[in-house]
């Protein structure tokens, strides 16, 4: 039986352990590399215009050079026809009478200006985590003096003069997941922008669940009688609709042109209900009306037993979930077992956690932040409560305590941002619909599920505050290699920043270093802004400074103008 995954859930995620289905663009993506390789193992096919260029990189430098050295040449032939040694003396003569009102007012607006411009770096760089001076550099100039090109012209790819070719980190390799958790809108978010008037969801993350929507209850309306066909396509435009009034509407008008329309059902129980309790009423009633369409059933039936965990009905939803994946058991794309996990928790059946790890955490499957932090915390639970730093630094790790701290140096590895979470060093927001694997979406809405169950366990965050940091001294600088996952993706910061809402601090890892174009302007502005200050008060033991420095870093190029003005009136 075939089930139509959501188009949010088709994902490329690499790691050591698990080798990530082919997907059309790893396709074609993939054909693109071998054209290359084949174009570049085969000399013949390296044409003229690659050559030249080939050529005219490497003998920039030297291009340059002879430019500079011709310039120089052409200054001192021309130098009285150009009267150059009258324009120097005038120019002498004009700075010489200058008062250190000009030089106050050029080293103030040199300060400002390069304020302004820091402010601007901090800014760009703050927003989109790049300095905007280095990009442009790196976008526009780089490509003329002979570096990398526009990616966009390669097909995605680093081309080197030499020919290799290496993979480019592109955003589109961070592939987002249906949040197997996710909240109910009306009934959960809604009441939070209620509350506090901020919206806990992206239009992004709403627009991807749309499209999840409409892939998943999509319908051939060609195979339908006419008054089913109706109603499927206002369902379409009802989940295409940016405003929740206008899909409830929508929702409603289905409703009326077939009383079963249980995709209807569906939408009204998730934006319409304010209480889980209703929620539930109108989820039961779509469930009468899914009729066979494996793909309602699914949801539906995990969506109740959702509502029964919130409910507090927490073995009757641990019964709908392994009854579910019983039925259904090539839904492992589903993460179904994250639910199951999370209750199973709620219940402290750790026995039975064990066993769905056992079965989920293995080396050819997915991993996830649920899977890798709930093994840790099984682990740490069975030492933690005798824990101690102290004893542990004389004495040394003992074999349970050693398998604890692997489990939560893998754990971190694998999602660095969820440690702050759980030790409250960062505050939680609600999770959102979509999360990005090893990304900071992905450890808030572990984090917002599971930190209750870190805290029931005696010691355990105790244990991971004393030993997750060292895992950074474990893992080879993560842009890489990686040491238990392949290296950590370098897209995850624009991924998670359109999932998670502004008001949100997005976590990033590795840190990035400040660009040096901040610290240059930064010291820039500083500098000039001494200056300025410093000629304000004391101008004339400035000017003498200011001559003084001058003449010092002028007498080498005069050094060298009279040794060459002699060697020319020798040869003549």
């Amino acid at each position: 039986m075939f089930i139509a995954p959501p188009c949010g859930e088709k994902r490329r995620h690499r790691r050591k352990e698990h080798k990530p289905p082919v997907s059309q663009h790893s396709c074609v993506y993939n054909q693109r590399v071998k054209m290359a390789d084949t174009s570049s193992s085969n000399p013949q096919s390296l044409g003229f215009t690659e050559k030249l260029k080939s050529w005219l990189s490497w003998s920039w430098t030297y291009v340059c050079a002879v430019w500079f050295a011709m310039v120089l040449t052409m200054i001192y032939v021309l130098r009285s026809p150009l009267k150059l040694q009258e324009t120097v003396t005038a120019a002498s003569v004009f700075l010489n009478t200058l008062t250190p009102k000009f030089y106050v007012a050029l080293t103030g607006t040199s300060s400002l200006i390069s304020g302004l411009i820091l402010i601007f770096e901090w800014w760009y760089f703050r927003k989109y985590g790049t300095s905007f001076i280095e990009q442009v550099s790196v976008s526009h100039l780089r490509p003329l003096l002979g570096g990398v090109e526009n990616s966009s012209s390669s097909g995605g790819l680093f081309s080197p003069v030499n020919g290799s070719a290496e993979p480019r980190p592109s955003v589109s390799e961070c592939k987002v997941w249906r949040n197997p958790l996710n909240l109910f809108r009306g009934a959960e978010y809604n009441r939070y922008t209620w509350v506090t008037g901020k919206e806990p969801l992206t239009y992004y993350d709403m627009n991807l669940s749309a499209q999840d929507h409409q892939t998943f209850f999509s319908v051939d309306t060609q195979q339908l009688r006419p008054e089913d066909a109706g109603q499927c396509v206002v369902m379409q435009k009802a989940w295409r609709e940016r405003n929740p009034q206008a899909r409830i509407r929508a929702a409603y008008q289905a409703i009326e042109l077939n009383p079963d329309c249980a995709a209807a059902y569906v939408l009204l129980a998730e934006e319409e209900a304010t209480t889980i309790t209703e929620a539930e009423r109108l989820f039961k009633q779509a469930l009468k009306s899914a009729g066979r369409d494996t793909n309602l059933l699914v949801y539906i039936k995990r969506r109740l037993a959702m509502c029964a965990r919130k409910l507090g009905r927490i073995k009757e939803a641990v019964k709908m979930m392994r009854d579910l994946m019983k039925e259904f058991p090539l839904l492992g794309m589903l993460n179904i077992h994250e639910n199951l996990l999370e209750s199973l928790l709620e219940l402290q059946a750790y026995a039975d956690v064990q066993a769905v790890l056992a079965k989920y955490d293995d080396i050819s499957l997915p991993k996830s932040a649920t899977i890798c932090y709930t093994s840790a915390l099984l682990k740490a639970r069975a030492v933690s409560d005798k824990f101690s730093p102290e004893a542990a630094s004389r004495r040394g790790l003992s074999t349970a305590e050693m398998n604890a701290v692997e489990a939560i140096h893998r754990a971190v590895e694998f999602n660095p941002h969820v440690p702050k979470y759980l030790l409250e060093m960062k505050s939680l927001i609600l999770p959102p619909e979509h999360i990005l694997k090893r990304g900071d979406s992905e450890a808030v809405a572990y984090a917002f599920f599971h930190l209750q169950h870190w805290k029931r366990a005696e010691g355990a965050l105790n244990l991971l505050h004393c030993t997750w940091e060292g895992t950074f001294r474990i893992i080879p600088y993560p842009l890489e290699k990686g040491h238990l996952f392949y290296p950590y993706p370098g897209c995850t910061e624009t991924a998670d920043r359109e999932l998670l809402p502004s008001f949100h601090e997005v976590s990033v890892y590795p840190k990035k270093e400040l660009p040096f174009f901040i610290l240059f302007t930064a010291g820039l502005c500083s500098f000039t802004a001494m200056l300025a200050m410093l000629t304000h008060h004391f101008p004339e033991l400035m000017g003498v400074f200011a001559k003084a420095f001058f003449s010092t870093l002028f007498a080498p190029l005069g050094f060298f103008a009279d040794k060459i003005e002699g060697f020319m009136l020798t040869r003549i």
